[in-house]
C-alpha cells in the first residue's frame, strides 16, 4: 500500500535516521504530533523514553518492547506506551505506522534547504 499523497505532502520530521532509510509525514496539534512512518530498511531503536505514544500498523511488522516484555504487531495491530515507559523496537523493511505522541515537540519539523535565489 502506497500512502496518498495527502499525507505524503505533509512536512518531514527531523530524525537521527536518514530518510533513505525511513520516511515521515508530520501532522503537528498543540496537544501532540502524528506521524506517519515508512520503513524503507530494517531499524533497530535502543530503549528510550518520553511521554505517552500510541500506534497502529498499517503493514509490515513491528516487534516492540515495552518495559522488559516483548511483542510482535503486524497490520491492525495497535499499541500503547504509558509515558516514561522504557521501549525499543524492531521496525521490519517495509512496514508503514501511524503514531500519536502526546508531546507537542517531540520531533522537529524538517525544514527544506533553499537552493538559492533562482531556484
Amino acid at each position: 500500500m502506497e500512502l496518498p499523497e495527502i499525507i505524503t505532502r505533509l512536512p518531514e520530521v527531523e530524525l537521527p535516521i536518514p530518510s533513505t532509510t525511513v520516511r515521515t509525514s508530520l501532522l503537528q496539534s498543540e496537544h501532540g504530533q502524528l506521524v506517519f512512518f515508512q520503513i524503507l530498511k530494517d531499524v533497530e531503536l535502543p530503549p528510550h523514553s518520553h511521554k505517552g505514544q500510541w500506534g497502529t500498523v498499517l503493514e509490515g511488522m513491528v516487534e516492540l518492547t515495552v518495559n522488559g516484555s516483548t511483542r510482535s504487531h503486524s497490520a491492525g495491530s495497535s499499541y500503547y506506551i504509558p509515558a516514561g515507559a522504557i521501549h525499543s523496537a524492531m521496525l521490519v523493511a517495509g512496514t508503514k505506522i501511524i503514531e500519536f505522541f502526546e508531546e507537542p515537540n517531540r520531533y522537529k519539523q524538517k525544514h527544506l534547504q533553499s537552493a538559492g535565489p533562482d531556484a
